[in-house]
């Protein structure tokens, strides 16, 4: 069953060839059994996920049942979860337990959902590679076989290497500058970021207001469909959540793609990218073009300016939404301060990881008097200029289509001394987050026998055609179905 999509085990729980709790026991044994190799989950609430397991027979016995009801899933551990550590992967949060459901907890609890736990992640999801956790690095499945160790990508690292081992069916993720799509690509696995404010960030807890946005992550793009079903919709507890009706996202999934049009920003196919990820992502286009697709360059001319930008606006929002960590309300708090400002001191340079503490370095430089103008204001109106290329991309295509990473999965501790090298590895997913518009990654071939994603980037509010197109590719391809030894 652990080799089941979710929309395959959502029919043999309505079938009744097997129930919830019997599922969900072999979800929790194939975790016990094998996340010592990968370390993807943090928390693992096995009593209450029985329990939630139980009370799913019980409705569907009752004829009560959703596509969800009894379908095990993990959160990724930035989403607090009522009453179960959210730890958003840093000690300064290690102790704290929620007293509430996030908008997208609860939304899968109203659901029927069995959560398995809470997964692994960068540390306030700021990372690439997601080695910085408090809890220890994640290890990616692929390449163990070879005798390495390679990462999993990041910030979802461990949503991503939980669902490439089999150890869960989906898995809620976040991605703040690609930390849904790079991990989603580097493990194998179907990823899709939504619209800015399509998913209720209440509960997320925030590094990069503007730009942090929850999405999915499956084997296949109808899971995906089906977990954004559950996710989508307007909420009045988030002032940045849309209210704007939500489609049916598994109902276009079969419509042909006849016509569709696909541009391929040139700027995305540069010496950046490696000549062998370059020909998989090539062969995955020629695939759309059987598929009856056209396929034209276009231009994102201010793509080259995107990391800059990121690397301005995203730290000096993290800079004013951690000042809330200060170990006076909730979270870690340091041992016999002398003083208030012993203990803010104290508290913070403990609490956080070195990752965190270099954002929130540049990211007060950037806003601090002198500067603001020079720097901040600059990368907003850079931002606005990059909003500007997909919308006019959007008016001669329907979809983009680009690499997600510039290679594969690398050695862990290989780029963690080097951060300006490791930013780069999210040089083609940046722009997407500070335009807002929706973006995915979707299993396209191997190179040296890891696994490599075509991003595909769709206009806003356009999940409904990413998901169609993905779901159709996956129709003619394997990909997705591939095992790490």
């Amino acid at each position: 069953m652990h080799n089941k999509s979710v929309a395959e085990l959502s029919r043999e729980l309505e079938s009744g060839k097997i129930s919830s709790v019997e599922l969900t026991h072999e979800f929790l044994d194939r975790i016990k059994a094998e996340d010592r190799q990968y370390n993807s989950f943090i928390t693992v609430t096995e009593d209450q996920a029985l329990a939630d397991a139980k009370t799913a027979d019980e409705q569907r016995a009752a004829g009560k049942a959703s596509v969800w009801t009894g379908v095990p899933f993990a959160h990724k551990d930035i989403f607090c979860t009522n009453g179960v550590a959210t730890t958003c992967g840093s000690k300064m949060l290690a102790n704290f337990v929620p007293p509430y459901d996030a908008t997208v907890t609860a939304n899968f609890r109203a659901a029927g959902a069995v959560c398995l736990g809470k997964t692994n992640m960068d540390e306030f999801a700021m990372g690439s590679s997601n080695e910085s956790s408090f809890f220890g690095a994640v290890t990616n499945p692929w390449g163990l076989g070879n005798g390495e160790k390679r990462v999993p990508g990041g910030s979802s690292g461990g949503s991503a290497a939980a669902i490439a081992a089999r150890l869960v069916p989906a898995a809620t993720a976040t991605d703040t500058g690609g930390s849904i799509r790079q991990p989603a690509a580097l493990c194998g696995v179907t990823g899709l970021k939504p619209t800015y404010g399509r998913v209720s960030r209440y509960g997320m807890i925030a590094f990069a207001s503007s730009l942090d946005q929850g999405g999915t992550m499956a084997r296949t793009a109808e899971d995906n469909a089906l977990m954004l079903n559950v996710m989508a919709g307007f909420d009045p507890k988030d002032s940045t959540c849309v209210d704007r009706a939500v489609p049916d996202y598994t109902a276009t999934l079969n419509e042909p793609l006849k016509g569709l049009r696909i541009g391929l920003p040139k700027e995305y196919f540069s010496d950046q990218l490696s000549p062998a990820m370059e020909q998989q992502v090539r062969n995955a286009v020629k695939e759309y073009e059987k598929l009856g697709a056209t396929v034209k360059e276009v231009s994102l001319p201010h793509a080259k300016l995107a990391i800059a930008a990121y690397y301005v606006i995203a730290p000096a929002e993290a800079s004013a939404n951690l000042s809330r960590f200060d170990g006076v309300r909730y979270g870690y708090r340091c041992d016999n301060p002398k003083d208030l400002n012993d203990l803010y001191t104290r508290t913070r340079a403990e609490g956080f990881g070195g990752e965190v503490k270099r954002r929130i370095l540049v990211g007060t430089y950037a806003l601090s008097a002198g500067y603001f103008d020079a720097y901040y204001l600059k990368a907003q109106k850079v931002r606005r200029l990059i909003q500007q290329d997909f919308v006019n991309a959007f008016n001669e295509v329907d979809v983009l289509m680009s690499p997600v990473t510039p290679s594969p999965a690398f050695v862990q501790g290989e780029k963690t001394s080097d951060p300006v090298t490791m930013y780069l590895e999210d040089v083609f997913t940046i722009a997407v987050n500070l335009a807002g518009v929706p973006a995915m990654s979707v299993p396209a071939g191997f190179v040296d026998g890891l696994p490599v994603g075509l991003q595909i980037i769709g206009n806003y509010f356009e999940e409904a055609r990413l998901l169609n197109a993905a779901h159709q590719y996956q129709q003619v391809t394997d990909w997705h179905q591939k095992l790490p030894q």
